[in-house]
């Protein structure tokens, strides 16, 4: 069942609200009016009875269900601290897709990882089911984040490039083909291709200069080649000097220089697994960021197969056929205060039953089919997100979605339009085999000018047709212009002046240092990297983070200065300190309601300059050609599309898996295996998205 339905971010169902309001309002009742009050009554009957005797026996009886139940209470209430701590950092949270998260029973989720430990977050507050996430060790051991992590019941896993070390010297890599190595039964993806204990696999000839392979590195250990993300599994150590590692497809093009390496440890993650796989036996969920780690790019990394051997070893142990719920995060200004996000829930995922049987053989048919899988899953992932191949491109996408668009949409409606948008892009660039028409080319330039000329005036483009109205305006219409105005004006010092005092004492010393102190973080993560662009997926979530410790800290600062630097009596400044949330909040509310007076009054600012007079006059006529010959394309280029331009209701699983094989038929051998890994997004691309300048915020 699908839910095409978008509802804002909310824990209980409007009926359930309903109900505790009920409940609240009748507990208040019974203890306003004594001759109905239950506990009252029975003292009068049963006199011998004391008051205190009730409240022991209700305060042992609260102590018993808190501990019986502690962890179910404990991750409620960090359910609710973080609903309160989104609605605060982000301007809106929209949800798409409840219905299709099964009631009851066991569930795996997986997501794009966009932005850090929001992500989790994001995801817990918005869904109904109790989530237990595995997290990696080095965030389980952080303060805060581990300790809400475990309230949250999630499982530490311990990741080898958390624990990674330079090796020493330098090495040259060169490609073998076909050799038998002796298989390791407990590895996971062995690939027999005999039944004699050997498999046979390419394989990468490492050789060192000034190496120590034997004493730094045991079978099985990965190495790590510097300014790559890719892992070769050590197979031989022949000498200090010279390894055999198993050819990854990752790395379509080997080094020519020598380069230094990183050394990942191999890690067994049996234990890890027996903890997953008991709590999806007992009808829990589990969350999976199957991308491994979070980073800033606009399509998926390359899944990692722990979320394909958890669900074929459910399925194998407990025959347990787990659906798999991809979860969509969609962040607009996501590292920024008062950003938005969609959170989109798509149709599970489940394994063919018929491909248990090959699982079991291990060997090339376990990896095969959990390739097969991964590759359904990477797809059911891109089908709740919007991904492409660059920055540039996803401006492209989004711009041209808002010039297409005739009305306004609902949430789930700008998604469906953005996604056929970058769909279409795609399967444009496989049709030309990289080489659009010129119409496309000259379209997309244009398109982007106008973005950038925007963002220069520093206007938004649903100002632009404003604009288009006062250029043809009566005298009638200029009264009520000017009217408007001044009500902006009047308006925005009017909240300006509200939000001064809680902006400025409770709000500003917290967010500038959030600011400075999440920009170091950034700086620090990119250096520590080798996926992320900026590495600004890590900046919401240091500032959430600090802002934690920060602001209560401020509170205590004042509720201090208030006892011995004024003679208020204790309950007043108790009363005080238990409003400055509400006053910080509304400093937030109002401050945020002057910066959209301030945008919607720029325009008449920018008039008062000549040459942004001449530029802004200018842009509803361009707008108004980019609009017109952006339709036309669509047309022309449309039924070439198929359904992605004919259907109303579109299956985006479907769509995602035609479009990587319609990759796999177009692109060459080492652009095949890429997109075999579920990377065609970044094939597609004429540019390294690694050297995308990303100087604007989609």
């Amino acid at each position: 069942m699908s839910d095409d339905s978008t509802i804002n971010n909310r824990m209980m169902s409007e009926l359930d609200f309903a109900r505790t309001q009920l409940a609240i309002f009748f507990v208040v009742l019974l203890l306003a009016v004594d001759a109905i009050n239950p506990v009252k009554i029975f003292l009068h009957v049963f006199p011998q009875i004391a008051p205190w005797h009730v409240a022991v026996l209700c305060v042992a009886l609260t102590l018993y269900v808190f501990v019986s139940e502690m962890k179910d209470l404990l991750y409620f209430a960090v359910k609710l601290f973080f609903h309160s701590i989104l609605s605060i950092f982000f301007k809106s949270v929209e949800v798409v897709g409840l219905g299709n998260i099964p009631s009851y029973g066991p569930v795996i989720f997986t997501s794009n990882h966009a932005n850090q430990f929001v992500d989790g977050v994001s995801i817990m507050s918005t869904c109904r089911r109790k989530i237990s996430y595995l997290v990696a060790e080095k965030s389980w051991n952080r303060r805060i984040i581990g300790d809400l992590a475990w309230a949250m019941g999630a499982v530490p896993v311990r990741r080898a490039q958390d624990s990674a070390k330079r090796g020493s010297g330098s090495i040259m890599l060169s490609r073998e083909k076909n050799k038998e190595q002796p298989e390791d039964p407990s590895s996971d993806d062995a690939t027999d291709d005999t039944s004699n204990g050997q498999k046979t696999v390419n394989t990468i000839s490492v050789s060192g200069e000034g190496t120590k392979f034997q004493s730094e590195l045991k079978p099985n250990d990965k190495i790590r080649v510097q300014n790559t993300s890719v892992g070769l599994k050590v197979l031989n150590i022949v000498s200090d000097t010279l390894i055999e590692v198993e050819d990854n497809s990752d790395l379509t093009d080997l080094p020519s220089d020598p380069l230094g390496f990183d050394i990942l440890a191999h890690i067994d993650q049996k234990i890890v697994y027996a903890k997953v796989l008991d709590k999806l036996a007992s009808g829990g969920t589990i969350g999976i960021f199957p991308e491994g780690g979070s980073h800033d790019r606009t399509d998926l990394l390359p899944l990692k197969v722990g979320v394909a051997l958890i669900s074929y070893s459910a399925l194998e142990k407990d025959g347990i056929n787990i659906p798999i719920i991809p979860v969509g995060l969609n962040y607009f200004r996501g590292h920024r205060f008062r950003g938005r996000l969609t959170v989109e829930y798509g149709r599970p995922v489940y394994i063919d039953p018929q491909t248990l049987s090959a699982f079991k053989e291990g060997g090339a048919e376990k990896r095969r089919v959990c390739n097969e899988l991964l590759e359904r899953i990477s797809d059911a992932m891109r089908a709740v997100i919007v991904s492409t191949p660059d920055y540039e491109t996803l401006l492209v996408i989004h711009t041209a979605r808002r010039l297409f668009q005739q009305r306004e949409q609902s949430a789930s409606q700008k998604q469906d339009l953005s996604r056929r948008f970058a769909e279409g892009y795609k399967r444009l660039m496989l049709m030309t085999h990289g080489s659009p028409p010129q119409q496309w080319l000259d379209l997309q330039a244009r398109i982007l000018a106008y973005s950038h000329e925007l963002s220069d005036l520093g206007i938004k483009d649903y100002q632009v047709q404003g604009l288009d109205r006062e250029n043809s305006e009566s005298d009638g219409d200029a009264v009520i212009r000017e009217t408007r105005l001044s009500y902006h004006i009047v308006h925005l010092i009017f909240v300006l002046l509200i939000a001064a005092v809680p902006a400025v004492t409770l709000n500003l010393p917290v967010g500038l240092l959030a600011r400075l102190w999440a920009n170091q973080r950034r700086k620090k993560a990119l250096a520590a990297s080798k996926v992320k662009i900026h590495a600004r997926d890590v900046m919401l979530s240091e500032k959430i983070l600090l802002c934690i410790v920060l602001v209560p800290t401020l509170w205590c600062i004042y509720g201090m200065l208030m006892y011995f630097g004024t003679d208020m009596d204790g309950p007043t400044i108790a009363l005080s300190i238990m409003s400055l949330p509400f006053f910080s909040y509304i400093g937030i509310v109002t401050a945020e309601a002057g910066v959209v007076d301030l945008k919607d009054i720029r325009p008449y600012l920018m008039r008062l300059f000549p040459s942004a007079r001449r530029r802004l006059s200018a842009l509803p006529e361009t707008r108004r050609l980019l609009q017109s010959d952006l339709r036309r394309f669509v047309r022309e280029i449309g039924p070439k599309l198929g359904n992605l331009y004919y259907e109303k209701d579109i299956d985006w699983k479907e769509i995602q898996a035609d479009t990587r094989k319609q990759g796999q038929m177009h692109l060459s051998s080492p652009q095949r295996v890429a997109a075999v890994k579920g990377n065609a997004a970044d094939v597609l691309s004429t540019t390294d998205s690694t050297d995308t300048d990303n100087k604007k915020d989609v």
